[in-house]
């Protein structure tokens, strides 16, 4: 088949030209066949347009499986278009590969059995576009501090290794008694090495001790309760799961999920303690007669301006469109204060780093002082 997925229109197929991606707006793939998140709006975005625009699910499932550069990713494709062939549904499909989530394959199941199918995926495009674009986000305020951070270590090491040794050999022709400061960064010059050994061994034992850590209730209890008590990056992060949360309630009520079904798939899929505790209890709630509201009211976690709208949601009947309401303001809300972030950040690294360099530099020009002065009597 030769028609590739382009821009397409109810009326027209028009062959795509080959977009370029910048290094930046890749996910890097490590371990696997991943589907990203990029590749999942990729693939809802080409399925929703050839649908639109006429074509079967078998016959755009083709397209999209010639589209693939990547050997693996026509492999992966052609698994879920043999199943279709085979009788199953598109979300039963999509499960089987063990790539998709409860979130997205049940959404999809119902989009199918209520003939939406178009309008779930459209959901899903925006869902993992603002994933994408949160990603994009953390790490335009992050690739800066690790900048800084990288340069600040060359630079000391330099230093330490390079030109503190000189001055050593300076002051040991004078042999005068050194200040207390002089004589600790010349000690850490002297053994920068084990030093940086000793940090590098730290550094690895806290990577490992998260990651044999980091999926146990106790962990995430207290780190989760530790990053949120930080100055603007608690509320960011705070900001991020209650978007994630809005969001993911809003899809799957639009799509006529019973509420306690959409709140354990939200719990699925977001995946953080503060809020699987809140929705575990609050299922609970709804299972014994309480509105959303009157189980989220319960925890903090939840702002009072959001918990007033899920209650007017709910009296007028229209939960699904106030959540997505609250979720456009906390995606705004979220690109001002990473932007706050984001300065913040610049000046407090830069005082860091002047900090680090200044005393190095007084460290050293300190004996010289001394010498002046004895020299002047």
């Amino acid at each position: 088949m030769s028609i590739k997925i382009s821009t397409h229109t109810a009326e027209k197929i028009q062959p795509k030209q080959g977009d370029k991606k910048s290094f930046l707006n890749r996910e890097i793939e490590l371990f696997g066949n991943k589907m990203t998140d990029k590749k999942k709006e990729r693939f809802y975005s080409d399925l929703k347009t050839l649908i639109t625009a006429g074509v079967d699910l078998k016959s755009a499932l083709e397209i999209i499986i010639e589209e693939q550069a990547k050997e693996k990713d026509k492999n992966f494709f052609q698994e879920i278009y043999d199943a279709i062939l085979k009788g199953k549904s598109l979300s039963d499909a999509l499960k089987d590969t063990g790539k998709f989530s409860e979130y997205e394959y049940f959404s999809i199941a119902i989009g199918e059995e209520s003939n939406e199918l178009t309008g779930v995926l459209e959901q899903l495009i925006l869902y993992f576009q603002d994933q994408i674009a949160l990603r994009k986000q953390i790490i335009s305020v992050m690739s800066y501090p690790i900048f800084v951070i990288a340069i600040t270590f060359g630079l000391v090491y330099f230093m330490m290794t390079n030109i503190i040794p000189i001055f050593v050999d300076v002051f040991q022709q004078f042999g005068s008694e050194l200040p207390s400061l002089t004589q600790t960064v010349v000690s850490i010059s002297e053994n920068f090495g084990t030093y940086a050994l000793i940090l590098l061994i730290v550094i690895a034992a806290i990577v490992l001790f998260v990651r044999f850590q980091k999926h146990k209730i106790w962990f995430r209890k207290y780190t989760s309760a530790f990053f949120l008590r930080i100055p603007q990056v608690g509320q960011l992060i705070k900001l991020v799961y209650l978007s994630r949360f809005t969001q993911s309630m809003q899809l799957l009520l639009a799509s006529n999920t019973p509420l306690v079904r959409a709140i354990e798939l939200t719990e699925k899929m977001i995946k953080y303690y503060p809020i699987e505790v809140a929705l575990n209890k609050v299922k609970k709630g709804i299972s014994e007669g309480k509105t959303l509201h009157e189980g989220m009211q319960e925890f903090k976690f939840f702002p009072k301006r959001m918990l007033s709208l899920v209650k007017v949601g709910e009296e007028v009947n229209q939960l699904d469109v106030m959540l997505a309401k609250v979720s456009n303001q906390y995606r705004e809300e979220m690109k001002h204060r990473t932007a706050i972030l984001g300065k913040l950040m610049e000046p407090i690294l830069l005082l860091l780093v002047a900090g680090i360099v200044g005393v190095i530099l007084i460290a050293m020009y300190l004996p010289m002082f001394n010498l002046s002065n004895v020299l002047g009597q």
